[in-house]
């Protein structure tokens, strides 16, 4: 087998087996046969191109032209020409798919089902283009050290993804595979170098210790640095979270059929809709109720805190009630309640998962494929299903409980004290310290919730500010309360966890607020509409919505007292993109114009996020440290070939002792820089010329002109009277000589020549060469001691 096919398959196997980290995220794995066939094509192409031969940029278009003709076999072959050559349509097919993908894997919890083609699309392309980067460096550019790189990327990629269980088990399976690449390309290198370049070490008998000693040294250095890889991260500051971390952890619509939601938020970002520089319209509403600043459309409640962020459990999926929903959790037949109708209208590009409602839904008419949550009352789309351009009708109750109802609550139900008030041990203990002194004086939970909310809307001096940066992590909420700023999310979350530390049981809903009513009778509901709040539970009323976050939405009725004084809010307190005046026309966005809209997927939803930042309330001092040299480090790491010649240069030309002892090495010194720096451009040495002919040698492939060939004869000249005269004098002016000939050799190279000479200097495999022979030196003198030990051990014996 030839090198440069045994080294194809080593770039095959190493990105096949760094793929094997994405098995964990979809389920069946069944696409990596696939993938691996298509992958062998791909090397395929690449090994007959480079038999022909082609150019290297011709043999890297030719796979790549390939890849695409496979893809489209695979994915878009109805709507390309001939099955194999894309065209409009068979571009318009991938951008569709692509965006299904993205849908899907924001909707899914992990493994997601294969069945979706937006997926599995992104997992084999992905695959074919980390394997076409890997080929094109190790093989076709025969650098297989950087193809660490794009390899990394796709072990990072995964490990982002997954849970985390078993990523040590996936980085090892790619670390084994770019080290079975990087053999691969060491025997290649070494079968060219031939006998001069196999080591020199030898045994006592005179007999080379092995030809291979570098590839012995490559597999323990491998092995060395595998390790070290997998110990030092445990030193490093921990990176929560992963690709998808800003996102939040959340929920996603299941594979249908039943089956969970959990995993992945389908939220994008709050704090991006408040600031949008168009109060875009996502909905437009026709109801019945009579006051519309208590219409808030509620679209997922997020119940599980860990510290860091609120998101839903994970919760079983059932068919949408026939007819009119179970009532909901904990509600009294004694407290007043009215059926209202409402029919939302959502806009063309508007691409929610879960479905905008008010609470509690009694009952939804809708088309489409829908699931429902039971315990949230929520709806959430299945296999792709999204709001974009529906219109559906809700009928929904308008619970209005009385203070005295609220406050009279009896303890709730086990099941909710227990999954709705746990708290994780991370929360700093200024948020209870907080809560209990806000509420000194309480009668029962609900005076205590009170409280709360007027503690954050409008005695605490809060202040409502969507740019506002108040920390992250485990300290979030701890900051917040200091700094006293922050939107919707930090109020909402903040008085979720202080009603928790209570004993009251809460979650975190996220939706829309009260929207802008029009002149047509209907409600538009816009980006800046999107809302985040606390819904706490009271039994005989079942979850009730608060609204601590000062000027927006509206205070809910049942919390304001009975005269109120001049520092309570209005009852009724529009949001503060809405506008009290009738508007004759919907809120209109200059940002996406009505020929964007037309397009399948134009103009990206802005879905309100409740998520924050994972982090742990900022690295420490020696955590900056860490990342600081590491930072150092990544950029030192592929320049280091580079800065050791240049290290071993300077040594070699520098200074020396000007007596005749200090003549030898010297001279020799400047010898092997010579031959080394002819070794850089592509002249490799060989040991067993005389100086002479090796610097004849260097003069005829290296195209030297007569000032450069009479410094390299210098050189060797100095060198012979080094190996041959019995007393050699010092030579002046041999360094100048190297410098000399390293600029003819230079001149006469091409720039692609320089480059390389310049940041991947062959010479620098010397570095192996010493390691294996210092090995072998201390494998040796452990050997000759295992005698003594073994003398000294029977002795005490």
């Amino acid at each position: 087998m030839s090198g440069r096919v045994r080294l194809t398959l080593g770039a095959w196997a190493a990105t096949l087996m760094a793929a094997c980290a994405l098995l964990p995220l979809v389920k069946p794995a069944t696409w990596i046969v696939q993938a691996a066939f298509l992958l062998a094509l791909q090397s395929g192409v690449g090994v007959a191109a480079r038999r022909v031969p082609l150019a290297r940029p011709l043999t890297v278009a030719a796979q790549a032209v390939v890849t695409v003709a496979l893809l489209t076999f695979v994915f878009a072959r109805e709507q390309a020409l001939a099955g194999l050559v894309p065209g409009p349509q068979a571009i318009d097919r991938f951008a569709l798919l692509l965006q299904q993908g993205g849908d899907d894997i924001a909707r899914y919890a992990i493994p997601a089902p294969l069945e979706s083609d937006g997926i599995r699309l992104m997992l084999i392309g992905g695959v074919l283009i980390i394997g076409l980067l890997v080929d094109t460096l190790a093989v076709t550019f025969r650098s297989a050290a950087p193809a660490g790189l794009p390899l990394l990327a796709l072990y990072s990629v995964a490990a982002g993804l997954s849970d985390g269980g078993m990523d040590w088990l996936w980085f090892l399976v790619a670390a084994a595979g770019y080290l079975l690449l990087l053999l691969a390309e060491g025997r290649d290198r070494l079968s060219q170098w031939g006998r001069v370049f196999g080591g020199a070490p030898r045994t006592g008998g005179g007999e080379p210790s092995g030809a291979v000693a570098p590839i012995r040294t490559g597999r323990r250095i491998g092995v060395v640095a595998l390790g070290i890889a997998l110990v030092v991260p445990l030193g490093l500051p921990a990176m929560n979270g992963g690709l998808l971390d800003s996102m939040g952890a959340g929920a996603g619509g299941g594979p249908g059929g039943g089956g969970t939601i959990s995993a992945v938020n389908p939220l994008v970002s709050l704090r991006d809709s408040l600031n949008a520089d168009e109060d875009q319209q996502v909905l437009s509403v026709r109801t019945k109720m009579e006051d519309v600043s208590d219409l808030y459309l509620r679209i997922v409640s997020l119940d599980d805190f860990d510290g860091t962020t609120w998101k839903p459990s994970r919760r079983s999926i059932t068919a949408v009630p026939d007819g009119t929903f179970p009532d909901p959790v904990g509600l009294s037949p004694d407290v007043k309640r009215t059926e209202i109708d409402t029919t939302i209208s959502a806009a063309d590009w508007y691409a929610q998962d879960w479905l905008p409602m008010p609470y509690p839904p009694s009952g939804v008419r809708i088309n489409g494929n829908w699931r429902y949550e039971p315990q949230g009352m929520t709806l959430v789309g299945d296999h792709g299903q999204n709001t974009r351009g529906l219109t559906y009708q809700v009928k929904s109750l308008d619970v209005r409980p009385t203070a005295e109802q609220l406050a009279s609550a009896g303890p709730p139900p086990a099941d909710i004290a227990r999954d709705f008030t746990e708290l994780p041990d991370s929360l700093p203990s200024v948020v209870g310290r907080t809560a209990r002194k806000v509420t000194a004086g309480a009668a029962d939970p609900y005076d205590q919730a009170v409280k709360l909310q007027d503690f954050f809307a409008v005695t605490g001096g809060f202040e409502y500010d969507t740019q506002v940066q108040v920390g992250s992590g485990s300290q979030a909420i701890a900051r917040f309360l200091k700094d006293k700023q922050g939107f919707c999310v930090h109020f909402s979350f903040a008085m979720a966890a202080m009603a928790r530390s209570l004993g009251i049981p809460a979650r975190v809903a996220v939706g829309f607020a009260p929207g802008s009513p029009q002149a047509d009778g209907s409600v538009s509901v816009g980006l800046r509409d999107a809302h985040a709040w606390p819904e706490l539970y009271f039994e005989g009323v079942g979850w009730t919505r608060f609204e601590p976050t000062p000027n927006r939405g509206s205070i809910p009725s049942y919390t304001l007292p009975d005269n109120p004084d001049s520092s309570a809010p209005d009852q009724a307190r529009p949001s503060q993109s809405a506008s009290t005046a009738p508007s004759a026309a919907p809120s209109a966005s200059e940002t996406c114009t009505p020929e964007q809209k037309k397009l399948d997927g134009g103009c990206a939803s802005e879905s309100p996020q409740a998520a924050l930042p994972t982090d742990d309330d900022g690295p420490k001092w020696y955590a900056f440290l860490v990342w600081a040299l590491a930072g150092l480090a990544v950029p030192a790491l592929p320049l280091a070939p580079m800065l050791w010649r240049l290290r071993t240069r300077t040594a070699r030309l520098g200074a020396h002792g000007r007596s005749e002892a200090d003549a030898a090495p010297h001279m020799l010194a400047v010898w092997q820089e010579l031959t080394d720096t002819a070794w850089d451009y592509g002249i490799t040495p060989d040991e067993s010329l005389t100086p002479r002919k090796a610097a004849a040698r260097i003069v005829r492939l290296g195209d030297l002109d007569a000032t450069a060939a009479a410094s390299v004869h210098r050189v060797a000249n100095a060198v012979e009277q080094v190996l041959y005269a019995p007393h050699p004098r010092p030579v002046a002016g041999l360094a100048e000589d190297v410098r000399r000939a390293t600029a003819g050799l230079g001149a006469a190279a091409g720039r692609a020549a320089r480059l390389r000479a310049l940041l991947a200097p062959r010479s620098t495999v010397r570095v192996v060469w010493s390691a294996s022979a210092w090995w072998t030196r201390v494998r040796e003198r452990t050997q000759a001691l295992r005698p003594t030990w073994r003398k000294a051990s029977g002795q005490q014996g």
